[in-house]
Protein backbone atom coordinates (compact mmCIF):
# COMPACT_ATOMS: atom_id res chain seq x y z
CA UNK A 1 0.00 0.00 0.00
CA UNK A 2 2.58 2.72 1.08
CA UNK A 3 4.25 1.78 -2.90
CA UNK A 4 1.11 2.34 -4.22
CA UNK A 5 0.95 5.75 -2.48
CA UNK A 6 3.86 6.81 -4.07
CA UNK A 7 3.14 5.87 -7.10
CA UNK A 8 -0.01 8.28 -7.10
CA UNK A 9 2.12 11.11 -5.94
CA UNK A 10 5.09 10.15 -8.94
CA UNK A 11 2.09 10.14 -11.83
CA UNK A 12 0.24 13.18 -10.19
CA UNK A 13 2.45 16.12 -11.45
CA UNK A 14 3.41 14.06 -14.64
CA UNK A 15 0.07 14.10 -15.61
CA UNK A 16 -0.70 17.74 -14.84
CA UNK A 17 2.30 18.15 -17.54
CA UNK A 18 0.86 16.06 -20.00
CA UNK A 19 -2.35 17.83 -19.82
CA UNK A 20 -0.62 21.07 -19.84
CA UNK A 21 0.38 20.45 -22.99
CA UNK A 22 -2.83 18.60 -24.50
CA UNK A 23 -4.40 22.39 -23.14
CA UNK A 24 -1.76 24.30 -25.19
CA UNK A 25 -2.25 21.84 -28.54
CA UNK A 26 -5.84 22.82 -28.12
CA UNK A 27 -5.16 26.46 -28.01
CA UNK A 28 -2.69 26.09 -31.43
CA UNK A 29 -5.29 24.89 -33.22
CA UNK A 30 -7.97 27.42 -32.12
CA UNK A 31 -5.35 29.91 -33.04
CA UNK A 32 -5.37 28.39 -36.45
CA UNK A 33 -8.93 28.79 -36.76
CA UNK A 34 -8.67 32.73 -35.66
CA UNK A 35 -6.58 32.66 -38.43
CA UNK A 36 -8.27 31.66 -41.21
CA UNK A 37 -11.41 33.04 -40.44
CA UNK A 38 -9.30 36.43 -40.65
CA UNK A 39 -9.24 35.99 -43.82
CA UNK A 40 -12.86 36.31 -44.37
CA UNK A 41 -14.11 37.66 -41.43
CA UNK A 42 -12.54 41.85 -40.36
CA UNK A 43 -12.67 42.54 -36.60
CA UNK A 44 -15.25 40.96 -34.76
CA UNK A 45 -12.73 38.90 -32.71
CA UNK A 46 -14.38 38.88 -29.54
CA UNK A 47 -17.69 37.48 -31.46
CA UNK A 48 -15.00 35.09 -33.02
CA UNK A 49 -14.18 34.02 -29.58
CA UNK A 50 -17.27 33.67 -27.96
CA UNK A 51 -18.12 31.41 -30.64
CA UNK A 52 -15.40 29.32 -30.24
CA UNK A 53 -15.99 29.01 -26.68
CA UNK A 54 -19.57 28.14 -27.18
CA UNK A 55 -18.27 25.54 -29.48
CA UNK A 56 -16.06 23.79 -27.08
CA UNK A 57 -18.32 23.66 -24.56
CA UNK A 58 -21.04 21.61 -26.79
CA UNK A 59 -23.44 24.97 -26.30
CA UNK A 60 -25.85 27.14 -28.77
CA UNK A 61 -25.34 30.92 -29.24
CA UNK A 62 -28.19 33.87 -29.92
CA UNK A 63 -27.06 36.54 -31.48
CA UNK A 64 -28.66 39.60 -32.04
CA UNK A 65 -27.44 42.57 -34.14
CA UNK A 66 -28.26 44.82 -37.13
CA UNK A 67 -28.42 42.74 -40.69
CA UNK A 68 -25.15 43.39 -42.59
CA UNK A 69 -22.57 42.73 -39.72
CA UNK A 70 -21.36 38.70 -41.14
CA UNK A 71 -23.09 37.15 -38.85
CA UNK A 72 -24.05 34.34 -41.63
CA UNK A 73 -20.02 34.65 -42.94
CA UNK A 74 -18.84 33.58 -39.48
CA UNK A 75 -20.50 30.64 -39.22
CA UNK A 76 -20.61 29.29 -42.58
CA UNK A 77 -16.26 30.13 -42.34
CA UNK A 78 -16.64 28.39 -39.16
CA UNK A 79 -17.73 25.31 -40.49
CA UNK A 80 -15.54 25.29 -43.32
CA UNK A 81 -12.31 25.56 -41.27
CA UNK A 82 -13.69 22.81 -39.23
CA UNK A 83 -14.77 20.89 -41.49
CA UNK A 84 -18.02 20.47 -40.29
CA UNK A 85 -21.50 20.14 -42.25
CA UNK A 86 -23.45 23.35 -42.54
CA UNK A 87 -27.04 24.68 -42.63
CA UNK A 88 -28.78 27.97 -42.93
CA UNK A 89 -33.05 28.26 -42.15
CA UNK A 90 -34.56 30.89 -42.70
CA UNK A 91 -37.04 31.55 -40.27
CA UNK A 92 -40.35 33.19 -42.06
CA UNK A 93 -44.10 33.30 -40.31
CA UNK A 94 -45.04 30.28 -43.11
CA UNK A 95 -42.45 27.84 -41.68
CA UNK A 96 -43.66 24.66 -40.39
CA UNK A 97 -41.95 22.53 -37.46
CA UNK A 98 -41.29 19.66 -40.38
CA UNK A 99 -39.73 21.86 -42.71
CA UNK A 100 -36.97 21.91 -39.94
CA UNK A 101 -36.92 18.48 -38.85
CA UNK A 102 -38.18 16.40 -41.61
CA UNK A 103 -40.87 14.31 -42.44
CA UNK A 104 -42.69 10.68 -43.22
CA UNK A 105 -43.10 9.76 -46.76
CA UNK A 106 -44.47 7.13 -48.79
CA UNK A 107 -43.23 5.80 -51.81
CA UNK A 108 -44.99 2.76 -53.66
CA UNK A 109 -42.09 1.18 -54.63
CA UNK A 110 -39.89 1.83 -50.69
CA UNK A 111 -43.55 2.12 -48.74
CA UNK A 112 -42.81 4.90 -46.08
CA UNK A 113 -39.48 6.74 -45.43
CA UNK A 114 -38.04 9.21 -43.50
CA UNK A 115 -37.06 12.53 -45.61
CA UNK A 116 -34.27 14.43 -42.98
CA UNK A 117 -35.25 18.37 -42.30
CA UNK A 118 -32.22 20.74 -43.07
CA UNK A 119 -31.07 20.57 -38.90
CA UNK A 120 -29.30 17.50 -39.78
CA UNK A 121 -26.01 18.62 -39.84
CA UNK A 122 -23.18 19.62 -37.68
CA UNK A 123 -23.58 23.54 -37.31
CA UNK A 124 -26.79 25.47 -38.21
CA UNK A 125 -28.05 28.80 -38.67
CA UNK A 126 -31.24 29.77 -37.74
CA UNK A 127 -31.50 33.15 -39.25
CA UNK A 128 -34.16 35.71 -38.03
CA UNK A 129 -35.50 32.94 -35.20
CA UNK A 130 -38.43 35.32 -34.16
CA UNK A 131 -39.91 35.80 -37.61
CA UNK A 132 -41.48 32.03 -36.56
CA UNK A 133 -44.26 31.10 -34.94
CA UNK A 134 -43.50 29.38 -31.57
CA UNK A 135 -44.52 26.04 -32.32
CA UNK A 136 -41.35 26.27 -35.14
CA UNK A 137 -39.65 27.83 -32.25
CA UNK A 138 -39.82 24.97 -30.06
CA UNK A 139 -38.93 22.57 -32.39
CA UNK A 140 -35.70 23.42 -32.84
CA UNK A 141 -35.00 24.58 -29.31
CA UNK A 142 -36.10 20.95 -28.35
CA UNK A 143 -33.96 19.07 -30.72
CA UNK A 144 -30.93 21.60 -28.85
CA UNK A 145 -31.65 20.44 -26.11
CA UNK A 146 -32.10 16.61 -26.80
CA UNK A 147 -29.67 16.83 -29.44
CA UNK A 148 -32.38 14.21 -31.17
CA UNK A 149 -35.78 14.38 -33.49
CA UNK A 150 -38.37 11.83 -33.49
CA UNK A 151 -39.90 11.65 -37.37
CA UNK A 152 -42.88 9.27 -37.67
CA UNK A 153 -42.38 6.83 -35.65
CA UNK A 154 -38.15 7.04 -35.77
CA UNK A 155 -35.73 8.86 -33.38
CA UNK A 156 -32.88 10.06 -34.66
CA UNK A 157 -29.77 11.16 -33.09
CA UNK A 158 -27.41 14.43 -34.62
CA UNK A 159 -24.08 13.84 -35.27
CA UNK A 160 -21.66 15.48 -33.06
CA UNK A 161 -20.65 18.37 -32.90
CA UNK A 162 -23.93 19.80 -33.05
CA UNK A 163 -23.73 23.95 -32.79
CA UNK A 164 -27.13 25.57 -33.39
CA UNK A 165 -25.82 29.96 -33.50
CA UNK A 166 -29.67 31.87 -34.06
CA UNK A 167 -30.16 35.24 -34.73
CA UNK A 168 -32.42 38.22 -33.86
CA UNK A 169 -33.29 41.58 -35.98
CA UNK A 170 -33.96 44.01 -32.87
CA UNK A 171 -34.75 46.76 -35.32
CA UNK A 172 -38.15 45.32 -36.78
CA UNK A 173 -40.83 44.36 -34.23
CA UNK A 174 -43.96 44.07 -36.52
CA UNK A 175 -44.88 40.44 -37.67
CA UNK A 176 -42.18 38.61 -34.91
CA UNK A 177 -42.79 36.30 -32.10
CA UNK A 178 -40.66 37.02 -29.30
CA UNK A 179 -38.72 33.86 -27.94
CA UNK A 180 -40.29 32.71 -24.44
CA UNK A 181 -37.87 33.30 -21.61
CA UNK A 182 -37.77 29.76 -21.04
CA UNK A 183 -36.42 28.81 -24.12
CA UNK A 184 -34.14 31.90 -24.88
CA UNK A 185 -32.30 29.73 -21.17
CA UNK A 186 -31.39 26.73 -23.52
CA UNK A 187 -28.77 29.33 -25.45
CA UNK A 188 -25.52 28.61 -23.41
CA UNK A 189 -24.78 32.60 -24.78
CA UNK A 190 -26.63 35.76 -26.04
CA UNK A 191 -23.93 37.79 -28.08
CA UNK A 192 -24.82 41.65 -29.12
CA UNK A 193 -23.03 42.59 -32.28
CA UNK A 194 -22.21 46.30 -32.58
CA UNK A 195 -20.81 48.24 -35.51
CA UNK A 196 -17.97 47.58 -36.99
CA UNK A 197 -15.07 50.51 -36.69
CA UNK A 198 -14.27 52.91 -39.51
CA UNK A 199 -10.87 51.02 -39.98
CA UNK A 200 -12.54 47.49 -39.78
CA UNK A 201 -15.08 49.11 -42.34
CA UNK A 202 -12.38 50.19 -44.88
CA UNK A 203 -11.27 46.65 -45.40
CA UNK A 204 -15.06 45.17 -45.36
CA UNK A 205 -14.92 47.51 -48.96
CA UNK A 206 -12.30 45.34 -50.73
CA UNK A 207 -12.75 42.17 -48.75
CA UNK A 208 -16.80 41.66 -48.45
CA UNK A 209 -18.89 38.64 -49.71
CA UNK A 210 -20.41 40.95 -52.01
CA UNK A 211 -18.06 41.36 -54.38
CA UNK A 212 -16.21 38.02 -54.04
CA UNK A 213 -17.07 34.61 -53.76
CA UNK A 214 -16.90 32.79 -50.74
CA UNK A 215 -14.55 30.49 -52.65
CA UNK A 216 -12.28 32.54 -53.60
CA UNK A 217 -10.93 33.08 -49.85
CA UNK A 218 -9.80 30.19 -49.71
CA UNK A 219 -10.26 28.46 -46.65
CA UNK A 220 -8.32 25.58 -45.54
CA UNK A 221 -9.76 23.41 -43.12
CA UNK A 222 -7.93 23.17 -39.91
CA UNK A 223 -9.78 20.90 -37.69
CA UNK A 224 -11.94 17.79 -37.93
CA UNK A 225 -15.25 17.20 -35.92
CA UNK A 226 -13.17 14.51 -34.50
CA UNK A 227 -10.27 16.57 -33.26
CA UNK A 228 -13.34 19.36 -32.08
CA UNK A 229 -15.14 16.33 -30.07
CA UNK A 230 -11.45 16.29 -28.07
CA UNK A 231 -11.52 19.48 -27.62
CA UNK A 232 -14.68 19.56 -25.68
CA UNK A 233 -14.21 16.56 -23.68
CA UNK A 234 -10.60 18.09 -22.89
CA UNK A 235 -12.76 21.99 -21.53
CA UNK A 236 -14.72 19.25 -19.40
CA UNK A 237 -11.66 18.15 -17.63
CA UNK A 238 -9.93 21.68 -16.93
CA UNK A 239 -9.78 21.96 -13.06
CA UNK A 240 -12.61 24.27 -11.26
CA UNK A 241 -11.95 25.11 -7.61
CA UNK A 242 -14.68 24.16 -4.79
CA UNK A 243 -13.93 28.33 -3.94
CA UNK A 244 -14.31 29.41 -7.23
CA UNK A 245 -18.16 27.01 -7.94
CA UNK A 246 -19.08 29.17 -4.86
CA UNK A 247 -18.36 32.52 -6.10
CA UNK A 248 -20.12 30.98 -9.02
CA UNK A 249 -23.22 30.04 -6.96
CA UNK A 250 -22.94 33.51 -5.30
CA UNK A 251 -23.34 35.50 -8.64
CA UNK A 252 -26.24 33.62 -9.60
CA UNK A 253 -27.66 33.70 -6.25
CA UNK A 254 -27.15 37.52 -6.31
CA UNK A 255 -29.61 38.27 -9.24
CA UNK A 256 -31.83 36.50 -7.24
CA UNK A 257 -31.68 37.83 -3.94
CA UNK A 258 -29.85 41.06 -4.27
CA UNK A 259 -30.52 42.77 -1.20
CA UNK A 260 -28.16 39.88 0.07
CA UNK A 261 -25.42 41.62 -1.67
CA UNK A 262 -26.69 45.58 -1.74
CA UNK A 263 -26.95 45.73 -5.32
CA UNK A 264 -28.73 48.64 -6.08
CA UNK A 265 -29.96 47.66 -9.38
CA UNK A 266 -31.63 45.04 -7.89
CA UNK A 267 -34.91 46.75 -7.35
CA UNK A 268 -35.12 46.74 -11.52
CA UNK A 269 -35.37 42.27 -11.55
CA UNK A 270 -38.04 40.77 -11.45
CA UNK A 271 -36.47 37.17 -12.27
CA UNK A 272 -33.46 36.34 -11.44
CA UNK A 273 -31.58 33.48 -13.38
CA UNK A 274 -32.02 29.78 -13.30
CA UNK A 275 -29.75 27.09 -12.47
CA UNK A 276 -28.56 26.71 -16.04
CA UNK A 277 -26.92 30.07 -15.62
CA UNK A 278 -24.79 28.37 -12.90
CA UNK A 279 -24.34 25.54 -15.34
CA UNK A 280 -23.39 28.08 -18.10
CA UNK A 281 -20.78 30.06 -16.23
CA UNK A 282 -19.30 26.46 -14.59
CA UNK A 283 -18.48 24.71 -18.54
CA UNK A 284 -17.99 28.64 -19.98
CA UNK A 285 -15.24 29.63 -17.57
CA UNK A 286 -13.52 26.07 -18.01
CA UNK A 287 -13.81 27.64 -22.22
CA UNK A 288 -12.18 30.78 -21.37
CA UNK A 289 -9.61 29.00 -18.94
CA UNK A 290 -8.16 26.93 -22.31
CA UNK A 291 -8.80 30.56 -24.22
CA UNK A 292 -6.28 31.41 -21.93
CA UNK A 293 -3.98 28.36 -22.00
CA UNK A 294 -4.07 26.92 -18.60
CA UNK A 295 -5.80 24.04 -17.04
CA UNK A 296 -7.64 25.31 -14.16
CA UNK A 297 -10.20 28.59 -13.38
CA UNK A 298 -9.60 31.41 -12.32
CA UNK A 299 -12.25 34.14 -10.50
CA UNK A 300 -11.84 36.38 -13.91
CA UNK A 301 -12.44 33.72 -15.82
CA UNK A 302 -15.92 33.48 -14.16
CA UNK A 303 -16.35 37.40 -14.61
CA UNK A 304 -14.98 37.34 -18.53
CA UNK A 305 -17.94 34.75 -19.39
CA UNK A 306 -20.85 36.26 -16.98
CA UNK A 307 -22.10 38.80 -19.12
CA UNK A 308 -22.51 36.30 -21.86
CA UNK A 309 -24.49 33.73 -19.91
CA UNK A 310 -26.31 35.85 -17.57
CA UNK A 311 -27.62 38.23 -20.64
CA UNK A 312 -30.76 36.62 -21.33
CA UNK A 313 -31.35 34.86 -17.94
CA UNK A 314 -32.25 38.19 -16.11
CA UNK A 315 -35.92 39.61 -16.60
CA UNK A 316 -36.21 43.50 -15.56
CA UNK A 317 -39.42 44.49 -14.29
CA UNK A 318 -41.01 47.36 -15.99
CA UNK A 319 -39.59 50.16 -14.00
CA UNK A 320 -36.19 48.47 -15.06
CA UNK A 321 -37.42 48.43 -19.15
CA UNK A 322 -38.70 52.25 -18.51
CA UNK A 323 -35.71 53.40 -17.19
CA UNK A 324 -33.23 52.09 -19.35
CA UNK A 325 -31.58 50.22 -17.76
CA UNK A 326 -29.67 46.73 -19.26
CA UNK A 327 -29.34 44.02 -17.79
CA UNK A 328 -25.45 44.50 -18.70
CA UNK A 329 -26.00 47.13 -16.45
CA UNK A 330 -27.54 45.15 -13.48
CA UNK A 331 -24.92 42.01 -14.41
CA UNK A 332 -21.71 45.00 -13.74
CA UNK A 333 -22.82 45.93 -10.98
CA UNK A 334 -23.17 42.19 -9.76
CA UNK A 335 -19.87 41.42 -10.13
CA UNK A 336 -18.51 44.32 -8.52
CA UNK A 337 -20.48 43.87 -5.40
CA UNK A 338 -19.92 40.08 -4.80
CA UNK A 339 -16.91 39.11 -3.02
CA UNK A 340 -14.76 36.26 -4.76
CA UNK A 341 -14.09 34.62 -1.18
Amino acid sequence: MPSGKKEVKKEGPQQEEDFAKVIQEDLECLQKVRDELSKVVVGQEEIVNSFLKAFVCSGHVLIEGIPGIAKTLIVRSLASVVKCSFSRIQFTPDLLPTDIVGITSYDDKKGFYVVKGPIFHNIILADEINRAPPKVQSALLEAMQERQVTIGKETFMFDSPFFVLATQNPLEQLGTYPLPEAQIDRFLFKLNIGYPSTHEEEQILHKNITLNQFEHFNLQPVLTPERMQEMQQNTKKIYLDKKVEKYIVRIVDATRHPDKYAIRSGKLIAWGASPRASIGIFIASKAQALFNGRTFVTPQDVKDVALDVLRHRIILNYEGQASGISTDDVIHEVLSRVPIS
